[in-house]
């Protein structure tokens, strides 16, 4: 993969999908949305493909990061390009992806990396001072977000006030980055890899080149803009369906959520079956504090510049499934060890979780 030239499937994945978007504006026939299904698959493997050329050039954990930063930044764009298009009728959708966004990462990705990383090797480690500094910073970050304005009462309803919504997005930045600050300054060795997996041979390959290491960076952008906007593209069609059905609109937010995962997700499965859960953890956790820290201000920005209501809390049901995913990722990761049974569990709680939003 790291030998000094880029794979043609690469670079030519994102070619296709902004070929396909270009396209995309003269056709209108539902078989199309065939092609742009495909052309986003294409773009969300060349987009792994990039990240880990990227994170193996800058090390851990900045690798991680750099992902989790991108893939977020265009999650927030989305999610802001959709709520500016619905206007009002969108007032739950950032709640609903953020919502799904953390399960699918905390239940979903880790459940998986667990099993699969755990299946393989039978038991792995991580360093436990890192993730618990991020499963500590990710439960106030949800609770503050999704069920705090449950209990305010300046403003009837699942919303906060206009200076709650501020206090509120400026909290989420000033958590996020006091993580990123230990992260990649203060304390970075809390999340480097441990035991076997710091002496992994693919960990200490040869370093790609910075002109390599460029033209994966501006490709990865390139594949993740693609991923967005063919998903903003497909929302349409996704939504039709979704309403033909009768299924909850909450199944948006979550589908929403899945696509604009998925790089993140097989760049973590990727780690866990070589043996590298901390890279795995690295990139699941980060990416749900990225996923708040980041897109809770700018959607309070729209909101608070459009005049339109932002619901943010959760309902009953919803809370106490984050308070048990919560709860439970911190019993699973609280010893330095994980095996398959740990895996099991996240994957029962997601499965749980995917049932009741279809058939609430």
């Amino acid at each position: 993969m790291l030998d000094g030239r880029l794979p043609s499937w690469t670079w030519l994945g994102p070619l296709v999908g902004w070929i396909l978007l270009a396209a995309s504006l003269f056709f209108k026939i539902p078989l199309f949305d065939v092609a742009l299904g495909a052309g986003l698959v294409a773009c969300v493997l060349a987009a792994v493909h990039h990240a880990e050329v990227v994170a193996h050039r800058v090390g851990e954990p900045f690798g991680t990061l750099v992902l989790a930063l991108a893939v977020t930044v265009i999650e927030a764009s989305l999610i802001v390009s959709l709520m500016l298009a619905g206007g009002e009728a969108a007032a739950a959708l950032a709640r609903d992806t953020i919502f799904a966004a953390i399960m699918i990462i905390l239940n979903g990705m880790v459940g998986l990396c667990l099993l699969i990383g755990g299946s393989r090797h039978g038991e792995q480690v991580f360093g436990l001072y890192g993730v618990n500094a991020a499963l500590a910073t990710l439960a106030a970050l949800s609770v503050i977000v999704l069920i705090l304005p449950n209990t305010t009462t300046t403003v009837a309803g699942p919303i906060y006030s206009t200076s709650q919504l501020v206090l509120i997005a400026i909290a989420s930045l000033v958590l996020y980055g006091a993580f990123v600050l230990i992260q990649t300054v203060r304390h970075r060795d809390y999340f480097l890899p441990q035991g076997d997996a710091a002496h992994d041979p693919e960990a200490h390959a040869a370093l790609p080149s910075n002109r390599m290491a460029a033209i994966s960076a501006a490709l990865l952008l390139a594949g993740l803009g693609a991923v967005v906007l063919l998903a903003k593209t497909l929302s349409p069609t996704i939504e039709a369906a979704v309403a033909a059905a009768g299924a909850p609109k909450a199944i948006v937010g979550i589908i929403i959520a899945a696509i604009v995962l998925l790089p993140e997700s097989l760049a973590a499965l990727n780690a866990a079956r070589s043996n590298r859960l901390q890279t795995s953890l690295n990139l699941a956790l980060g990416s749900a504090l990225a996923t708040i820290g980041l897109t809770i201000p700018v959607v309070a920005l729209v909101s608070l510049a459009t005049g339109w209501t932002l619901v943010l809390g959760l309902d009953l049901k919803g809370t106490v499934l984050l308070a048990l995913s919560l709860l439970v990722a911190t019993l699973s990761l609280g010893t330095g060890r994980t095996t398959v049974l740990q895996g099991a569990v996240h994957l029962v709680i997601f499965a749980v979780y995917l049932f009741t939003t279809i058939v609430p």
